[in-house]
């Protein structure tokens, strides 16, 4: 049996915390044993991943503040679990989890890298300097897990330079994320929406990588040049963009529904799917969800999205209302057979080459090679 521990910043729904949740439920049992460690608190997922029999710990700590007792809690939790890996999640945790394996004398680490081009200024210095502390120890772990090639490349020009890069793209439950137009009707009604109308969706937590500000211009545009239109904003804090939404004279066609528990429901009521990220994405998780819906999209240019949609969407460069307006007008005017018609390609896609059941074989086939690894004679 090996016994793995996962150790991640938080357990909100971002892209990390999402996937951490899906392998630990999917991972095969009779093989594998995962403990989830949380350095602050349990937040929205951990609830979730108990409920698929895997433990939570949590460390009490408060975001964006160093914690000088946190290092000994989770020295001590790893050497009465004695994992036979530690897999890091995020840079905090792996900074952390590498100080802690080295007082503990683990032998197998693992970091897992989520992001790619970083605009580190926007965010406090404290992850600048842990950026910078980790590309510095990065030969310290066994691998390094990245889920875009956008983030290996980026990481190698700032200095990463790992024994071992792997590279393993997310994964979707494609039972859970399905077309479902048996639910469409419904939630029209709920968002006093015609039947007639496109919807076009963001789904995405307020943050500055987001660029929601680009998302309300191009929509802007987009609802001067097309009367048909209704924008969702879906995700966490999105409600305080209300008076921007009202700036833009957007109030009548922009759907505030903050964060939401239920986005394989919303999202086969959905016509298109943007994201307007301007930076940081690695592999975001929001595309692979609505192409599993058979929802056709539209991105900016950033982590590996091109390569992620590849025929099935329109990719378009980061930072440009205008460009992303076009392209929301584009798919917006194919009509709703063109656009059934790529969401079908975008689902086949997502089973092929991203479906969850794949994507947990890799983790499994890693986590299986390096325990193989360390037990050769060096």
């Amino acid at each position: 049996m090996i016994r793995i521990i996962h150790v991640i910043s938080d357990l909100d729904t971002g892209g990390a915390e999402v996937m951490l949740a899906k392998l630990v439920g999917a991972m095969d049992r009779d093989r594998f044993s995962n403990t989830v460690i949380s350095l602050t608190g349990r937040g929205q997922l951990g609830e979730q991943i108990e409920s698929s029999g895997v433990t939570v710990h949590t460390l009490g700590m408060k975001r964006g503040r160093p914690d000088i007792f946190a290092l000994p809690r989770l020295i001590r939790l790893f050497r009465t679990l004695q994992p036979t890996i530690v897999q890091s999640w995020l840079y905090h945790a792996d900074l952390l989890s590498t100080m802690a394996v080295k007082f503990s004398g683990l032998p197998i680490l693992v970091w897992n890298v989520r992001c790619s081009d970083m605009d580190l200024k926007r965010y406090p210095p404290l992850t600048r300097r842990v950026q910078r502390m980790l590309a510095w120890w990065s030969a310290t772990p066994a691998a390094v897990i990245v889920n875009s090639e956008a983030g290996r490349k980026l990481h190698e020009q700032i200095g990463y330079r790992p024994r071992h890069w792997d590279v393993i793209p997310n994964g979707f439950d494609t039972q859970r994320f399905h077309p479902d137009s048996s639910v469409r009707v419904s939630l029209r009604k709920e968002w006093h929406v015609p039947e007639d109308t496109v919807v076009v969706a963001l789904v995405a937590r307020f943050d500055p990588m987001k660029d929601h500000a680009v998302f309300l211009e191009a929509a802007q545009q987009v609802a001067k040049a097309r009367k048909n239109v209704c924008f969702l904003l879906v995700g966490k804090d999105t409600q305080t963009l209300a008076p921007a939404v009202a700036a833009k004279g957007l109030t009548d066609r922009v759907r505030v529904l903050g964060y939401r528990s239920d986005i394989e429901r919303l999202l086969p009521s959905v016509d298109v799917l943007c994201l307007s990220s301007a930076f940081g994405e690695g592999f975001p998780n929001v595309l692979g969800e609505a192409m599993a819906c058979g929802v056709p999209c539209v991105s900016t240019d950033v982590g590996d999205a091109r390569g992620i949609i590849f025929d099935t969407g329109l990719v378009v460069p980061a930072r440009d209302p205008a460009a992303l307006a076009h392209a929301m007008i584009d798919l917006i005017d194919r009509g709703p057979v063109a656009r059934a018609t790529l969401g079908r390609a975008a689902r086949e896609r997502i089973e092929k080459t991203y479906s969850l059941p794949i994507i947990v074989e890799q983790y499994m086939t890693t986590y299986s090679d390096l325990v193989t690894a360390q037990s050769l004679p060096h």
